[in-house]
Parts: structure tokens; sequence; C-alpha cells
């Protein structure tokens, strides 16, 4: 005989008042954990390897973050794969608010398109913490080039399609992209030369062997300013800092153009709320002092700060973009 249930008002009082204590310890424990964090040492994965500019913007708001606030923070370079090893070493991490990931464009908003198996998902498997800084993609030509704007570069490649050339650090960076999507805002159509690295493609640019180089401006800048390369537009909806007097594409006629990097700090899905909101604020308050500026700045970048819930909304904008982007590209990687 199966055994008889009791749905007597008194039970159900019963279960409520259980459901709500339980609730309610819940909360109390997260109000303890959000008003003792930190108690330990914070990690912060760094998915590439030590030098570059991931790492060293990292460094600057890890070591700025721990003065500021007498917190130990442990940076840990995972690189690989184009930092996605070490997206996916954060992802499956404890959400206790002790393990956070610098995360950028091209390996939250593109990988995931580019990959045919990722051990992520960026939306879902990631807490936005806050925007730390975005860099424009420079597109320079060298100085002795006939190619003086923007609109000369569009109407050599309307006069004859496919022969204007561009390079990039390689096939399925944001920066290779930044030139697909210049190719359909214009309508034209270039021919795409991947490197490895920026350094090949800037010397290819210079001597004129390339007709276009599209670059992070801090790999381009020093020859820029040596006179050996042009710019003729970055691709962010603000102007360089470092290139006060370059417009943007936007400038150049293409209203509304942004192919920007963004860098921000994520912490595996599931962190504490309080903890992510201490954070954004910490990190926040740092990016508007001119110290932090200056040093972001020297980096090509322009920090940049922002609510979880915007840099949450950027994310799943780009994400969506560089979709139809990497389709159009019909770059894959296994």
């Amino acid at each position: 005989m199966s055994p008889v249930i009791s749905h007597t008002p008194s039970s159900r009082r019963s279960a409520i008042r259980l459901l709500l204590a339980t609730v309610a310890l819940s909360c109390s424990a997260m109000s303890v954990h959000a008003q003792t964090w930190p108690a330990n040492p914070i990690r912060l994965i760094i998915p590439f390897p030590p030098g570059g500019g991931t790492d060293i913007l990292s460094r600057i708001i890890s070591n700025k973050l721990a003065e500021a606030n007498k917190w130990t923070i442990v940076t840990d370079n995972r690189g690989g794969a184009g930092g996605t090893i070490g997206l996916a070493e954060a992802a499956k991490s404890a959400p206790n608010g002790y393990t956070i990931v610098m995360g950028q464009k091209d390996n939250m908003a593109v990988a995931p398109w580019l990959y045919k198996s990722l051990a992520y998902d960026p939306v879902r498997d990631f807490t936005p913490i806050a925007h730390v800084a975005y860099t424009p993609v420079v597109i320079v030509t060298s100085a002795h080039s006939r190619l003086r704007t923007l609109a000369d570069v569009v109407n050599a490649a309307r006069s004859a399609p496919g022969t204007i050339t561009y390079g990039s650090p390689g096939n399925g960076t944001t920066i290779h992209l930044a030139g697909e999507v210049l190719e359909g805002a214009a309508n034209i159509k270039l021919v795409h030369v991947p490197y490895k690295g920026s350094s090949p493609a800037m010397v290819d640019a210079i001597s004129g062997t390339l007709d276009l180089a599209l670059s992070s401006v801090p790999s381009a800048l020093s020859q820029i300013k040596a006179g050996k390369l042009r710019a003729l537009a970055v691709t962010s909806a603000k102007r360089s800092t470092s290139l006060p007097d370059v417009p943007t594409v936007a400038e150049s006629g293409y209203k509304g153009f942004d192919v920007s990097t963004l860098y921000g700090l994520f912490a595996p899905a599931g962190t504490p709320k309080e903890v992510v909101a201490r954070l954004n604020t910490e990190v926040n308050k740092l990016l508007e002092t001119a110290e932090m500026k200056n040093a972001i700045h020297a980096q090509g970048a322009e920090p940049q700060p922002m609510t979880p819930e915007k840099l949450s909304a950027l994310l799943k904008a780009d994400y969506q973009e560089m979709k139809d982007v990497v389709k159009k590209a019909g770059v894959t990687i296994d």
C-alpha cells in the first residue's frame, strides 16, 4: 500500500517555514562571504604568455587593485590556442570569487565561431565583472604610398577589385576581421594576407610589398611616429589618444563603424553578486585615476569603466556580430 502524504494546512505551513529558513540561511551565508571576501589570495588568469599586450594590461590592473585594497592577487599565465586554454581553465574554476580572468574579444566573442570544439560558452559560463579598456585597430600604409586617405583605398579597390592587399597578424584575429567588416561597410573587395604576428606585416607595409596593414596601435605606433608608416584611420568609435590626428573609419564616411577589442575581467558563472559588485567598484575607481589612464594609454588602449550589466550587453553584441563576420571570412580552426 502506498504511504499517505498529509497536505493539511499545518504541514503546508511547516514546509513554507522550512523553505524560508533555507533561503534565509543561504542569503546569510552569501552576505558573510561578501563581508569576509577576500580572505585568501585572488588568482587572475592571464590567457596569454608573459610580455604581450594582454599580460601587461592584466598586470597593471592587478598590481593597482592589490595596492589600493591591500589584497593579494596572484597572476597565472595560461597561454595557448589564442587564449582559449586560459578561458577554459577559468570557466571550470569554483565560483567563489577567488578566480578571475582577463578576457578579450578574440577569445570571448570570436573564438566560439572559429573553433569547432570549445570547452566553454562565453555567455553561459562567465559572469562579467568589469570592462577595463578597449583597443582600436589602425589601418596603415607605407609613407611613400599613393594611398593617402581611406577614401583613396576605397576608390582604388573599386577601380580594381581584388588587387589591394592588406596584412594582419593572422587568420581569425580581431584585426583580420576588422578588414572583413571594412570590406562589407565600403562594399569593396580586398586581398587578405595573414602573417604570424604584426611585426612581419609592418615590415612589408613599410617596403610597399603590402598596400595596407591592419595592426594594434602599439605594434604600429613607433613606425608611424618615425615617419615610415602613414596611418589612414582607426576602427574605434572615437579617435585613439595615441593617434589624436588620425580620423576614425566612421569619420571617413562610414557612420557607426566600430571594431574594437574589449578587455574585461570575468569570473566563473555563479560567482556571488556582492563580490562582483565589489570588484566592479574597485576597478572603476582605478580607471578614473590619472595614473591608471596614463598607464593604459601607454599601451595604446583606452580605459572605459562600465557596469557588469553593460559589459554583459557589450559581450553579447560582439558575440552575435562576430558570428556573421567569421562565417563570411570562411575561417575555422580545428
